[in-house]
């Protein structure tokens, strides 16, 4: 039975708590998400600093051996360089830049190309390295432990502006799961290890990041869709499928509306190749507004308010 997809006179007052909930929440351990980040990224900043002589020696050899600093390298430039201004500037190939912002090369490069693009690339950084954060390269002397440390921090600050909505969401997601799972084992659940089968979790037991195979291209072929959090009820019966839950939240309103087909098309894959039944919820906290709610709940899609997490025991668990 519907929960709260059928209940749109309440669907204002939720909004407005749920909104509420989520900037409560930002104010007060947002900052802390970002500073540890910040944190972890300066030290990757230094070591990347330490292997390039302080920014004065990118060689080749050092982004073939180590092309996952290349993020950090745009990020030291005057101005900092996006990937397409860095094929560009260095004529470089676009899927090798691509690559190195993954932290790899690509494996059919021609090794004399290859070789001909990490020069130049290293060119191009060494030639527009921020001369006012990197103070010891105009003119080259050597770089003190503070300047090299106030340098990464700096840097660490323009990569971590890049992703801060990762970030936050990363953040957002791991709290709400903690929510869920406190909720389950005050009511009797057990948590299961991640990589366990969707088909082999007992009555009782929780399991997050659960990969469910999917059919796709007429049932030919299989491929695994995630489930944030799988919950097998206590009073499951053999066969049954587990309760599957997806955490959804968001600062802002217009991302909501962007992402809403994400789960349309989830459920829609789920119910062809289940179509026995499917238990499929949202769980919300954010801005998702009416226009949201109403998309969802046209495609039969449940949900639960964070700031109500009760009304998941509405649902049989």
């Amino acid at each position: 039975m519907p929960v709260n997809l059928n209940q749109p006179q309440l669907w204002k007052a939720d909004i407005a708590q749920s909104v509420d909930m989520y900037n409560d929440w930002f104010m007060t351990f947002a900052p802390v998400a970002y500073r540890d980040t910040r944190i972890k990224t300066t030290k990757a900043v230094e070591e990347t600093l330490h292997k390039t002589a302080n920014l004065s020696d990118v060689k080749a050899k050092l982004l073939r051996e180590h092309p996952g600093v290349l993020p950090t390298l745009r990020m030291s430039t005057c101005p900092p360089i996006a990937v397409d201004r860095l094929v560009g500037l260095a004529g470089v190939s676009k899927n090798l830049v691509g690559c190195m912002e993954e932290g790899t090369l690509p494996p059919r490069m021609a090794p004399s190309a290859l070789q001909a693009d990490l020069e130049k690339i290293g060119t191009i950084i060494e030639k527009m390295a921020d001369p006012d954060i990197f103070v010891w390269l105009q003119p080259l002397r050597a770089a003190t432990e503070v300047e090299v440390h106030r340098a990464a921090t700096i840097v660490a600050d323009r990569l971590c502006g890049a992703v801060a909505n990762p970030i936050i969401r990363n953040a957002q997601e791991k709290r709400q799961l903690a929510a869920i799972a406190a909720w389950l084992e005050a009511r009797g659940y057990t948590r299961l290890h991640e990589g366990v089968k969707y088909n082999a979790m007992p009555p009782g037991t929780y399991s997050f990041r659960l990969n469910v195979p999917v059919n796709v291209e007429g049932g030919v072929n299989t491929i695994n869709i995630p489930i944030d959090t799988a919950v097998m009820p206590l009073t499951a019966k053999p066969g049954e499928l587990p309760f599957m839950i997806e955490a959804k939240s968001a600062g802002d309103f217009t991302n909501t509306n962007k992402r809403r087909k994400e789960e349309a098309q989830k459920i829609n894959q789920l119910r062809h190749t289940f179509p026995n039944g499917v238990q499929f919820i949202l769980f919300l906290c954010g801005y998702f507004d009416s226009g949201y709610l109403g998309y969802e709940a046209g495609e039969m899609i449940d949900w639960v308010w964070e700031h109500r997490i009760d009304d998941l025991a509405k649902f049989g668990l």
